[in-house]
């Protein structure tokens, strides 16, 4: 029987052979790895060999929700896409195809109704002949036949699918054209806004001729404690109906919140990450977009932040209807660009999100070009004719056309920086903005650096703002991402409303603070093993070395730059932390032991 708060079973499809089967999750997994990301990783590390090639079809992509996702517990339905990332090589390859974990986490409501369809988790392997889409309403799992959606833009996806599926209410999740034709850095997309961006999990969905998969469900696991389950429920619920400051800033800006703060405070990505600090951020920020853009405000599945922002531009790019800006987009296709035209940005952000593409990534790419143009590193014909500088929307969008289409210039582009470098020479390696092959967020690094350059560096997925600059945080955020949990939220879930609580009272099992703080750093630990195993060494955990030499001439914190040997320093000290080895960054054989990790060992 399974433990309470869950099915036990695994959805299992493969494309090749068109087969579904149920599986049983072992409980001593349940136990130690509690579900999302960490039933992923756990799952990813016992069947994929080394050197797997990811965009094979022994790849397994998969759908994770977690323990809280499909109850009402107040922003916490998260699903982590977990698979082998298409996006990361270490320094030193010891297999063809060595590359990170990919974990990837995304909102909105596709994670419930796959628990609400009697699932953990949904894995996908092998490759189908034709393009296809999985059906799910319950015990009754199909492929589908997927050829008259090729090729559809997530947008126009979106909108009709839904009609044609079947009768009532279905969750889907799906690729745009850039994942069909594997671009490396394409995302996995639902309501045609939410993303699970990064790592290249919609290239190896495309790979497997995979454009969709669709969900409806009547189910719900059982509770354990009940009586106490609805007692933390009403406690923090009524926390979030205070409409305090921190609730209604994120109902009113979101993360777009961030983007004049992150501004003033340096950390903004700014030309290619030369500044952190943009002078026009203000005609994107939160109160132009309210002013010019915003119509509506909505949440994910049991959300009272309705961080999600939508509306309509109307400019010189027609009228477009879409989500956002949000502070990654904003920044990235924004002030990391020099780009101030709102409406010129709400454009780039729709078309990047109807190919399904990483903003993050292509934004981090685009901006790279754009250095090595103006410092003469590329020629005008390199770029297939665009005169591609700063603050060019056009430009931009043209650049973007051919990443996401590997037309051209966009080949080579959409592998991201780290092949552009390599191919450009000249340099050009000391602006190539990425950890592993990962492009960075839009967080920069200089300001801050202790926090930020940690984070960056030992992010088990390549460069990740949402990985924690300690052990501490790291090891919080892979539970967040195991049970579900949104981490715009989690200042709510403290003390005697913390996440074990709820656990507690979901599963009938006892997690003491010790022990469900051990999990965390179990599941981070396991990815870092996943990483070593794949030829990952401490020469791979790194930052950029712009970060090193390039000095901040503007804003308020003008000056500001890495100190190397204090990076270093830091570095040993994190690695120290976790009972890791200072040469080559693996986990001590005591670190695995006490983590319950001996079989990797």
């Amino acid at each position: 029987m399974a433990t309470d708060g869950y099915y036990g079973k695994l959805l299992e499809v493969d494309l090749t052979s068109g087969t579904v089967k149920v599986t049983k999750i072992p409980d001593d997994d349940i136990r130690k790895f509690i579900g999302g990301r960490g039933l992923g990783t756990k799952i990813l590390w016992d069947r994929l060999k080394p050197g797997t090639d990811p965009l094979s079809p022994d790849n397994i992509l998969m759908f994770m929700p977690g323990p809280f996702s499909g109850l009402p517990i107040p922003s916490s339905s998260r699903t982590c896409v977990v698979t082998k990332s298409t996006r990361t090589s270490p320094l030193t390859m010891k297999y063809d195809h060595s590359s990170t974990i990919s974990y990837s986490n995304m909102g909105g409501f596709f994670g419930p109704e796959l628990k609400f369809a009697g699932y953990d988790g949904l894995l996908v392997s092998g490759k189908s002949e034709k393009p296809v889409y999985i059906k799910i309403r319950n015990n009754k799992v199909t492929i589908e036949d997927a050829s008259k959606y090729w090729g559809m833009g997530t947008d126009k996806f979106d909108r009709i699918f839904h009609r044609e599926v079947g009768k009532g209410r279905w969750e889907s999740c799906y690729i745009g054209p850039a994942g069909e034709i594997l671009v490396p850095m394409a995302s996995v997309l639902n309501t045609a806004a939410r993303a699970a961006g990064r790592g290249g999990t919609g290239c190896v969905m495309g790979s497997k001729n995979l454009k969709a998969v669709v969900v409806q469900g009547s189910n719900m696991p059982n509770i354990a404690n009940l009586e106490k389950y609805n007692e933390l429920l009403e406690k923090i619920r009524r926390s979030f109906m205070k409409k305090d400051d921190k609730v209604m800033n994120w109902r009113y800006g979101g993360t777009a919140n961030a983007l004049s703060s992150s501004s003033k405070g340096g950390t903004q990505a700014v030309r290619n990450y030369s500044e952190g600090t943009f002078s026009e951020i203000e005609k994107i920020g939160t109160e132009a977009n309210r002013k010019a853009i915003w119509k509506r405000d909505f949440a994910c599945f049991s959300c009272q932040l309705a961080c999600k922002k939508s509306g309509y531009a109307k400019g010189g790019y027609n009228t477009l209807v879409h989500d956002g800006p949000e502070y990654e987009t904003g920044t990235m296709l924004g002030a990391n660009l020099m780009i101030s035209d709102i409406c010129g940005l709400h454009k780039l952000i729709f078309v990047a999100d109807d190919y399904g593409v990483d903003i993050i990534s292509a934004g981090n790419t685009i901006g790279f070009l754009m250095e090595a143009y103006e410092k003469g590193d590329v020629s005008r014909d390199f770029l297939d004719g665009i005169d591609l500088t700063w603050s060019n929307v056009d430009a931009s969008l043209a650049m973007l056309h051919k990443i996401c289409k590997r037309e051209g210039i966009g080949e080579l582009a959409s592998r991201g920086v780290k092949a552009l470098s390599e191919k450009i020479g000249k340099g050009s390696s000391d602006y190539a903005i990425h950890v592993k092959g990962h492009e960075l967020a839009a967080w920069n690094v200089p300001v801050g650096n202790r926090y930020w350059a940690v984070t960056y560096a030992t992010a088990n997925r390549g460069a990740c703002h949402m990985n924690g600059g300690s052990a501490k945080g790291q090891n919080g955020a892979c539970l967040q991402d195991s049970v579900g949990a949104c981490s715009f939220a989690s200042s709510w879930y403290r003390d005697d409303t913390h996440y074990r609580h709820f656990m507690n009272a979901i599963t009938g099992l006892e997690w003491s603070e010790e022990e469900f703080n051990k999990a965390g750093a179990r599941i981070f630990t396991l990815e870092k093993m996943f990483n070593y195993r794949d030829g990952f060494r401490r020469e791979d955990d790194s930052i950029p070395e712009k970060f090193f030499t390039n000095k901040f001439t503007f804003g308020e914190h003008a000056g500001a730059i890495v100190d190397r040997e204090e990076f270093k320093e830091n570095m040993d000290n994190y690695y120290d932390s976790r009972g890791w080895d200072l040469k080559t960054s693996r986990p001590n054989n005591e670190t695995l032991k006490e983590n319950g990790l001996e079989f990797t060992i």
